[in-house]
Parts: structure tokens; C-alpha cells; sequence
């Protein structure tokens, strides 16, 4: 699903209001003042965007310059329990997953097995037409670099906030997805400008199923989640609906006031390559961080990852441009940090790395309903790691 929450597109925009629901927590208390400080600034954040946002919980996971990692949260796991949220719990990452599956095809091409500059038409013959959409025009890296053009399913498949809650037990298989999309006419001809469209996605996994003739998340799991330890990352199968594991409950809002609604229990499909995956905020960091320092990719697929266009509407806050899959953004405090983030049902994610070792990843349980929610969750990243360098 979308990196933007799907309210937003919706017009949902009023915010949420709420108190803190339990006592925040944040591990790896540290003896001396300095560490305090920095502790204090994520912490802070967290805190505000339960009691200020109204979020039910936050997670956070943050490696400091030196290489200390700390652990946070705030608010509380379950609504109707008033559990705590558990530390480094897994969530679902929604549109995170591009970035593990622009590292698959990525590393199909330094196999010589796909070609960025090739067709979507070469790889799946006949399968994008319609509305005057050509997959002969497309490429690849046009589908990686979010400049196809394509319209995105989510627009036509999700049309009120209600479907959220009413939809999230729905089965889609992905040519369904594709087919929803192609239902519209392009947005522009391919290359002309950037938008985001999870569409693109879809049509890159099904690229890496018919190259490799295996499922796309199995290839994920066996190129990227095994190799680099993630014991918490994981892709559902089809069918499954639970998060396994040690989790936070995830919420949404279906109209502005309204209360949250659990659906922590639904099917990922409507994401699929574009956002399928489960993971952590330790998980998810360690693979940015392996990523940026290039542990995945050979030298050539590296660089064309890290080249990136303008991306303006990427995120509500400034200083944004997307690579293939992942996107640079310039740091308040200075400098560039590189990540993505990730909307699905129940959650949000936003996470950033840095090149000298600082990174960030905060997950908050619940969608937001309006852009300042958004900007609030992305300026906590942007603090923690700004915190970092003290």
C-alpha cells in the first residue's frame, strides 16, 4: 500500500486528539549526562506523538554515532488491554518492502538476468495495455524509479477511508492489482516526471517471478532476510493474516474523531511486492544500514540505486529525491541520510541511514489522518538522528 497514509488521499484531514495511554519506556538507560540528553530527545518525540498526535503507541529503534544502539517506546500495545508496547515488536512496514524488492531486481541485473533499460513488454508480454498505457514504453528502472507513469491501484481500489476497515480481509492477487490500475490512463508518458505508484511495484515483482520462476517473497527471504541475520523480518504467506511473534496491535481511523478500529488482523495482499512485509525497527534498520553500505549490491547496481530524481510530494516534509527504491533526504541539522517508509493498515514507518553510521527507524501504530501526523512521525526521524551526532 501507499507510503502515504490513505486518509490523506481520502481527505480525511482532521487530527486525531488523545492522552497518553500508559506509562512511556525506553531501554538501555545510560549513567552519564550526554547519553541522557540524547536518550531524552527520541524519547520526547515518542511520548509527543502519543500524547499530541494521538497515536496509540511508537517504537523506535536508533544506532548513535560510536555504534550504541537504543531501544524506545511510548504509549501502549493494545487499546483495550492497556498492555505495553513491546520493545522492538514487530510491524508491518507496508511500502519498506520496495526497497527489499528493488535489492532483488537490482541484483538480478549484476546477474545479467534483467536489464533496467529493458521493457516491461520484454519481461511480461501483453500484460500492461489499456487506456492507452503501453508496457512497451515502460522500463524497468522506470518502474524502480517511480517515472512510469502509471496510475496507482490503491486509487481505485480504495476510494473512502471506511474501505480500510471493510477491505483489510480481502485477498488480491496481483495481476488484479495491475489490472485495477490500468482501469485509468496514464498520469504522464514514461520518464516525464516522478510520481509515486505502488503499481510499479506490483509489475517489478512480477518481473522477479518470471526471471527467477520462484515467488518474489521467497527470493527476498533467501537474497536478503537470511543472509543478513533479520530473525524478525518475515514475508506472510497467502492467506495468513496475524503478525506471528511479539507485536504491537495496529489501529486506523475511519473518519476525522472517530475512534481507532483494530485491524491488526488482515491480508497483506493489497501490498504485495509494494508492501507485504513484516519486520522490526532493529530489522528494518540493520537492512538500511547494510544496504547504504553496500553489502547487497555489486558496485554498478549500487550506483544506479543512489541516483536519484527530484521526488517532490514524497513526504510532507522538504529535501526529498528517489533513487530506485530508496530516497535521499537532506537532514535539518545537515547532510544527507537515505531510507523510504511505509503505510499499511495499522501502522507507519519512517526510517533514515546515514553514510557514517547513524540511523533511525520510528514505527507508530496507527495511520495518520492528517499530513501534520505524517510530517510529526518524519521530523521524529530526523530528530533522533540530528540527537546522534551530540
Amino acid at each position: 500500500m501507499t507510503r502515504r497514509s490513505f486518509p490523506l488521499a481520502a481527505g480525511a484531514v482532521a487530527v486525531l486528539t488523545a492522552t497518553a495511554l500508559g506509562a512511556p519506556a525506553a531501554t538501555a538507560a545510560s549513567a552519564d549526562a550526554p547519553q541522557r540528553d540524547r536518550a531524552d530527545t527520541v524519547q520526547h518525540r515518542l511520548d509527543r506523538l502519543v500524547a499530541e498526535d494521538g497515536f496509540p503507541g511508537a517504537l523506535a529503534s536508533v544506532r548513535y554515532a560510536g555504534g550504541r544502539v537504543r531501544d524506545y517506546t511510548a504509549g501502549v500495545g493494545d487499546l483495550n488491554t492497556g498492555r505495553k508496547v513491546p520493545t522492538d515488536g514487530r510491524v508491518r512496514i507496508g511500502s519498506n518492502t520496495k526497497t527489499f524488492t528493488a535489492v532483488v531486481v537490482l541484483q538480478l541485473v549484476g546477474e545479467g538476468r534483467i536489464d533496467l533499460d529493458a521493457t516491461v513488454e520484454h519481461y511480461l508480454p501483453g500484460v500492461v495495455r489499456g487506456n492507452g498505457i503501453d508496457g512497451r514504453r515502460i522500463t524497468v528502472r522506470q518502474l524502480l524509479q517511480q517515472t512510469s507513469g502509471l496510475p496507482d491501484y490503491d486509487d481505485v481500489l480504495f476510494t473512502v477511508p471506511q474501505d480500510l476497515v471493510e477491505l483489510s480481509h480481502s485477498y488480491y492477487d496481483p495481476r488484479r492489482l495491475v489490472d485495477a490500475a490500468l482501469t485509468r490512463p496514464a498520469s504522464f508518458a514514461p520518464g516525464l516526471r516522478w510520481e509515486y505508484s505502488n503499481t510499479n511495484y506490483i509489475l517489478a515483482g512480477l518481473i522477479v517471478e518470471r526471471v527467477t520462476a520462484r515467488p518474489v517473497g521467497e527470493e527476498i527471504t533467501r537474497r536478503i532476510v537470511t543472509p543478513l541475520g533479520l530473525r524478525d523480518t518475515y514475508w506472510p504467506q497467502v492467506g495468513e493474516q496475524r503478525i506471528p511473534g511479539r507485536h504491537p496491535q495496529g489501529y486506523v481511523a475511519v473518519a476525522p474523531g472517530a475512534p481507532w478500529v483494530d485491524v491488526t488482523r488482515m491480508d497483506p495482499s493489497l501490498g504485495w511486492a509494494a508492501g507485504q512485509l513484516i519486520s522490526t525497527p532493529n530489522d528494518l534498520r540493520s537492512f538500511f544500514e547494510a544496504l547504504l553500505a553496500g553489502r547487497l549490491l555489486q558496485p554498478a547496481q549500487q550506483r544506479a540505486l543512489l541516483t536519484t530524481v527530484p521526488a517532490p510530494g514524497f513526504e510532507p516534509t522538504d529535501g526529498w529525491a528517489y533513487g530506485l527504491g530508496i530516497a535521499r533526504h537532506t537532514l535539518p541539522c545537515g547532510g544527507h541520510a537515505w531510507g523510504h517508509g511505509g503505510d499499511i493498515q495499522g501502522f507507519e514507518t519512517r526510517n533514515l541511514v546515514t553514510t557514517d553510521g547513524r540511523s533511525a527507524v520510528v514505527a507508530v501504530t496507527g495511520l495518520p489522518t492528517s499530513l501534520e501526523m505524517t510530517r510529526n512521525v518524519s521530523e521524529s526521524v530526523d530528530a533522533a538522528l540530528c540527537a546522534t551526532t551530540r
